[in-house]
Order: structure tokens, then sequence, then C-alpha cells
């Protein structure tokens, strides 16, 4: 039972800042980020993203002073996604299990730099194929699912040899989590984590990462017949049950706020971590909003990622990352 007005007004504990902050329900701090980061063939390379402005692909040897300005805030995980040069492209995506990619340079040189950052890679095909699928296709092009699932295996274990911490399958093939933490386990890494992207939307706010990773004009026909239908919230919750099942140590819902009914959903279900990727889209508009003078940058991004926190994520991937954590320790 609770007081009625005027006995109980609920103004009273908002009324002074530091009421405010003791009854803040939902807190977000740097351990609760991860910063994404683009990497780039050469030395000394940074290339900005125009259609992620305050965003660029970093060198190898550019993504180790990255890592080093993120640790120091607190930052306690980076993902990695590579810019594959269009000569090594192919249509098997080969370049995926070469130890000396750009993806296990990176982990490798970040690892011996600042060996207690966590370091998240992405395992998918995409970066690596001449066609922008995430898989392997056939010859209309469908893609196939056990044996892209046969190379996705060989990537994991790659990554896992070069030293990351969390292999995050984004490709959404069937029964892959399964397969590659047999895999992982047969290979003595056994504490390295599997983050499957559990829930991963056939979105438009992907727009701006394929820039990233130079796939934009790759694709032939679209990703609707792997990642999911925007419109449904049940098979969601059948695809978490399964990944769960098969190993993964956490899941993440991808995009992020349209589909924050989707996170708290699966957090109330399974009461495992989740995480949300608020991707590039996300980032896309909230600067374009600050652009054009609609928007303040450091309230919509504190506001957004406590969004996240609020619907029940143990983190968020971010490319605001570094920004939030310089707000934090403000």
């Amino acid at each position: 039972m609770h007081a009625a007005f005027p006995a109980l007004r609920l103004r009273r504990t908002r009324a002074a800042d530091w009421s405010r902050r003791l009854h803040r329900e939902t807190t977000l701090t740097p351990a609760d980020l991860i910063w994404p980061l683009f990497i780039a063939e050469g030395e000394g390379v940074e290339e900005p993203i125009a259609s992620l402005p305050g965003v660029s692909r970093w060198s190898v040897d550019l993504i180790v002073a990255q890592a080093k300005g993120a640790h120091a805030l607190g930052i306690p995980c980076l993902a990695f996604f590579p810019n594959t040069p269009a000569s090594l492209r192919s249509d098997d995506g080969r370049e995926a299990l070469n130890p000396d990619n750009l993806m296990c340079r990176a982990i490798r040189a970040v690892k011996d730099a600042v060996p207690d950052i966590g370091i998240l890679t992405d395992v998918a095909l995409d970066p690596y194929t001449a066609h922008g699928h995430d898989g392997l296709v056939d010859e209309v092009g469908y893609v196939l699912n056990d044996a892209t699932v046969e190379v996705l295996v060989g990537q994991s274990l790659n990554q896992a040899a070069a030293g990351a911490d969390i292999i995050a399958p984004s490709d959404m093939m069937d029964g892959r989590i399964g397969t590659i933490r047999s895999a992982l386990e047969g290979a003595g890494h056994s504490n390295v984590q599997i983050m499957a992207y559990a829930a991963k939307y056939a979105s438009a706010f992907y727009g701006p990462f394929r820039d990233a990773v130079g796939s934009r004009g790759l694709l032939k026909g679209d990703k609707k017949t792997y990642q999911m239908d925007y419109g449904n919230a049940e098979e969601a919750l059948r695809e978490v049950a399964l990944d769960l099942a098969e190993g993964a140590d956490s899941v993440m819902v991808k995009p992020g706020l349209p589909y924050l009914d989707i996170a708290r959903r699966v957090k109330e279900r399974f009461a495992v971590p989740v995480f949300a990727y608020q991707v590039s889209g996300e980032y896309a508009m909230i600067e374009a909003a600050v652009a054009a003078g609609a928007a303040d940058r450091d309230a919509m991004v504190l506001e957004t990622l406590t969004a996240f926190k609020r619907a029940g994520c143990s983190g968020v991937l971010t490319y605001h990352a570094v920004h939030a954590a310089r707000l934090l320790a403000a």
C-alpha cells in the first residue's frame, strides 16, 4: 500500500541534485562500454569515414594508441572490424583464415601493448567476401549455412590463436555457436568467450558500417534470408535460446535503440548477460541532429546509453564509448 497525494509527492526526491543522484535506479559507467574500432592497412594511417563523422579507420600501429587511451579511460573491451583490401577479398572469404590478416595483426599488437584490455572479434565473412555476404553463396546467391559454418570455425580458431578474448559470431547461421564452442574447447581455448549475435535484424541502420568495412556496393541482393525480420520478437527468443543451449556465454541484440523491447524480453526470459549494439546508423543520426543544431551531443549520448542499461543490458557496443567515458569521468 502507498500513501496518496499530498502525503506522497514523488517530486520531493527530484527537488535537489544530490537527491536525484541518490535515488537513481540505473547507473552508467565506462565499464559498461565496448568500443568498436575499424582497422585499415598501412602504417600511420587514419581514414575518416564520411558517413560516420568523428569515426576513422586506423592502421594497426595507431589502433594500439587508441587502445591505450581507451584503457586509461576505464573502457574494458574493444571490438575489431577490418577493412580488408579489395585485392584480398574473394568469393570464399579465405583471407578470414590468414593468421596474418588485419584482424589478427591488430589483436596481437594490442595484446602486446595493453594486455589487460579485452578484445572482441567479429566472426562473419562479409569483410572478406567479394560479394559482401556473411557466408558462402551458391550459384543463385543463396547463403549456404553448413558450408559457411565450417569456415566460421576456422576463422574463430584463427582469432583465438591470435589472442582474442571474445569471439562474436555475427553471421546468423544456424548451429554455428555449438560448432565453434566445440572447436575452441578442442583447441585448448576453453577461456575464450562467445558473445553470440543472437538477435540480429535485417536493418536499415547498418549503412555507415558498410562504408567503414568497405562492403558498400559489393552486396548482391540483401541479407534477409539469414538476418531476422524486424517485425519478429518471439523468433528472437527462439534464437537466443538456441545460442545459449549451444554454449554462448552472452548474447547480443542488434541494432540497439529500436530493439530495446527485445533486449528487455531476452533479459527477463533468460537472466543472462545481454549486450546491445548501438549501430552505425544510430550513431550517425545523433551526430546529424547535433550538426543541425537540434540536439546536445553530451546529453543525447548519456541518455541513450543509460536507456540500454535501464532495459537490462550488461553493456553496450557504441562508437560514442570514448566520448561517454570522458563525460562520465568529468
